[in-house]
């Protein structure tokens, strides 16, 4: 099946085997309990794309990439691909503060905090572990702020947005993790990288944050 690039929302790459489309912040990436809660990208492209499944999940809050594989072995294929870490990821954020070593990792495992839904904590008992490289692009004193680059190499719930603010730069606009108030949250996925699940070849897929 081939669809017309122009009639899929958020389109960034359309082929037989997946879509890329690029999640705006504030909708769900797929649907939730409730009538209120079925309007998502996922079922606005399956609209367009009937054969469109979900190979991996993006926070309302946030915006950028997510992929959609067409069919069920499609489906399989790329999931593996994501746990097995075959996918590479870049968002970028604007942190709380200014971040003064122009790279880095925070290993920090982490766990549903279950009494205070949807939060994640760090654990280091009991938490799976978690990995996220951040490089500064640049600083700005004026809103005394850090725009970075941030690389999962683990994929836990919030690891991102737990992460940053265990370091004492939460994103801005995440009031969930202590940020600073905000229109939105400024996190966005904008680079996937990963291996063509039919011809092998890498395919780049690149959506420029609106902020």
């Amino acid at each position: 099946m081939t669809t017309s690039n122009d009639c899929v929302p958020g389109l960034i790459h359309l082929d037989n085997a997946l879509l890329v489309a690029a999640k705006p912040a504030g909708m769900l990436a797929v649907p939730g309990r409730g009538d209120d809660k079925q309007d998502c990208l996922t079922s606005r492209i399956q609209q367009k794309v009937p054969d469109a499944l979900v190979v991996h999940r993006l926070d309302m809050a946030a915006s950028g990439l997510m992929v959609f594989a067409r069919g069920v072995e499609m489906q399989r294929r790329l999931s593996q691909m994501f746990r097995e870490r075959e996918v590479e990821k870049r968002y970028v954020a604007i942190l709380a503060g200014q971040i003064r070593t122009a790279s880095g990792e925070v290993d920090l495992p982490l766990i549903s905090d279950w009494p205070n839904r949807p939060r994640q904590k760090v654990d280091f008992a009991n938490g799976k572990p978690s990995l996220t490289r951040y490089r500064l692009l640049a600083r700005d004193e004026c809103t005394d702020t850090s725009r970075v680059e941030l690389e999962p190499v683990t994929g836990r719930t919030h690891q991102l947005r737990v992460h940053m603010a265990a370091i004492g730069h939460p994103i801005k606009g995440d009031e969930l993790y202590g940020g600073r108030t905000s229109g939105r949250l400024l996190l966005h996925a904008c680079s996937l990288i990963f291996a063509h699940p039919l011809s092998g070849r890498m395919l780049t897929t690149v959506c420029e944050p609106p902020f």
